[in-house]
């Protein structure tokens, strides 16, 4: 096969189709459903059959947790099958509030007590699958500068960091911890720290830190240093947005002002299938690398009942990656679509939608799940779908088979069936491509919704539900582990630079495309059909 070597372990068999009753529904991308706190549109209305999970557990208090530094582990090892450690640590001292466990693990306690227990002292240090929780989930009740402030609040009053003269030896001990902590939040979360009042914390507490010996000094800079060197990368990408999107034009618009400018298609930029799915993957890896675990908090974040201020991130939602990503599953579902509505014959039509249907199967053997429901939406567009004559020339027993795959019953159950085994592949991989899982992103984003919506925030007694944050956590967490892939495949700046600038029809001009390619069916159709020529072309 073409396209940069041996391909992963296909996901896919080639199999022949039983006689299965199978319909996707001819998905349109348009039809949506509306995320009531965001103001891009996401989803198609099919997805409502997702079940919300709670978890129902007696609450037994148990003291908060003073031990020793734990080793991190990497995020793949972070949360067990249940959904969070189980190695929360305890001790004989409940000094803030209450932190309630259940069978040794953490399940709710006071905002100000689950504060104390992230903030490390001389014998204590918080596990790594806490810090990550709380840190996730904290923007639910305070703003990330709030809790910023308190922790360094904490650390200088608790820890006696603002005495020059206190005990040297104390501060050896405590200094490294704090420094530890630091490091996390800023390696794991640092688009928190583009607000300035983040990084004034953060600079001010660093400071008392490297006032102490030049090896805190050194560490102090190299964190600082990582840190500034992942916003400048931020801020660089999103010109590239900026930039792209302020170029995309319509390309009815460009065909009728310059139609000589628009011969190619994608089959003359890249005939193999293969070579298109790998160059999909490039796109979807490095757009998934920049959303930061928190952006999937704070798309819902709505008003914590005990506070009498402002819902919390009202005034800006910090999701534009996500929202950026979103976009290009849209975008690349109507790039489809116009590929397939442009040609004027009929078979180069049925070759097209062939084409994309070979570039979906490898999207699927290389677990892109995202560009392979992309592209699957695109041609269920209704007017690709319209297109009977057309598709009277398609084989479609492999589009079939990917239909069934990615079919949305029973809670998506084969899709949901597919990733485990990618998942799984990618843990047990031999090279960089088999660790490739781009989930069906739309689908993460409900989940993660209804379970947000599925369960209280706080307790009938006002405590933090942590239970629910656990399970919300490994969801993300998973998602940071698929996220760092690095994409193994050669990059083809060319097909890159086509797939992501090249104009594409609007939903009014695919259809005008599709009539003019096979005529209306019907009074309905024919009546859209000439208002879609007077309005979009100017001809009666």
């Amino acid at each position: 096969m073409m396209g940069g070597g041996d391909a992963p372990p296909p996901l896919l068999a080639e199999q022949p189709m039983n006689s299965l009753s199978l319909n996707f529904g001819k998905m349109h991308v348009a039809e949506c459903w509306e995320c009531p706190l965001m103001e891009q549109q996401w989803k198609p209305s099919m997805y409502s059959n997702i079940t919300p999970v709670c978890f129902p557990s007696p609450l037994i208090e148990k003291p908060i947790g003073k031990e020793s530094m734990p080793q991190t582990p990497p995020f793949s090892a972070m949360f067990d099958s249940s959904g969070y450690n189980r190695n929360l640590y305890q001790s004989a001292e409940d000094s803030c509030g209450g932190l309630y466990y259940h069978d040794n693990n953490l399940l709710s306690g006071s905002l100000e007590a689950l504060i104390q227990h992230l903030v490390p002292n001389v014998d204590y240090y918080p596990d790594r699958t806490y810090i990550f929780t709380f840190l996730l989930s904290s923007r639910l009740f305070m703003h990330p500068y709030e809790l910023m402030a308190k922790v360094c609040h904490l650390c200088v009053e608790h820890q006696q960091l603002s005495d020059p003269d206190s005990d040297k030896n104390q501060m050896r001990k405590i200094a490294p911890k704090i420094l530890q902590l630091l490091t996390e939040w800023t390696e794991t979360f640092p688009y928190d720290f583009r607000d300035e009042r983040m990084m004034r914390n953060l600079k001010d507490l660093a400071h008392r830190i490297a006032s102490g010996e030049e090896t805190y000094r050194k560490n102090v800079q190299q964190m600082m240093q990582c840190l500034i060197r992942k916003l400048a990368t931020l801020s660089q990408y999103e010109e590239v947005l900026a930039k792209i999107s302020s170029t995309s034009t319509d390309r009815l618009t460009v065909l009728k002002t310059k139609p000589q400018s628009i011969q190619r298609d994608i089959i003359t930029i890249c005939n193999d299938p293969y070579t298109l799915a790998q160059q999909l993957t490039h796109i979807e890896l490095e757009r998934l690398n920049y959303i930061g675990p928190e952006e999937f908090v704070q798309a819902f974040v709505q008003k914590d009942p005990l506070d009498n201020d402002k819902s919390c991130y009202s005034e800006r939602k910090k999701t534009r990656n996500l929202e950026a990503y979103v976009e290009w599953f849209n975008r690349l579902s109507y790039l489809v679509a116009t590929e397939i509505c442009m040609p004027v014959k009929k078979k180069h039509r049925a070759r097209m939608i062939e084409y994309f249907i070979d570039v979906a199967r490898e999207c699927f053997n290389i677990g892109n799940f995202n560009s392979l429901m992309a592209i699957i939406s695109g041609m269920n567009m209704s007017p690709v779908s319209r297109l009977k004559k057309t598709w009277a020339k398609v084989k479609t027993a492999k589009f079939d088979i990917l239909e069934h795959q990615m079919d949305p019953s029973s809670n998506f159950y084969n899709y949901r069936t597919a990733l485990r085994g990618a998942a799984q592949r990618s843990l047990t991989a031999h090279s960089s491509r088999e660790k490739i899982v781009i989930p069906f992103f739309s689908l993460l984003i409900k989940d993660i919704y209804f379970l947000n919506e599925g369960c209280a925030n706080r307790l009938p007694n006002g405590h933090v539900n942590f239970e629910k944050f656990w399970e919300l956590a490994k969801q993300v967490s998973e998602f940071m582990t698929w996220k760092q892939v690095e994409c193994p495949f050669e990059r083809d700046r060319k097909i890159l630079q086509y797939l992501l600038t090249v104009p594409v029809f609007s939903e009014d001009a695919l259809y005008l495309a599709s009539y003019e390619s096979e005529g209306p069916e019907n009074h309905i159709e024919k009546d859209r059909w000439k208002s879609l020529r007077s309005t979009l072309l100017g001809r009666v």
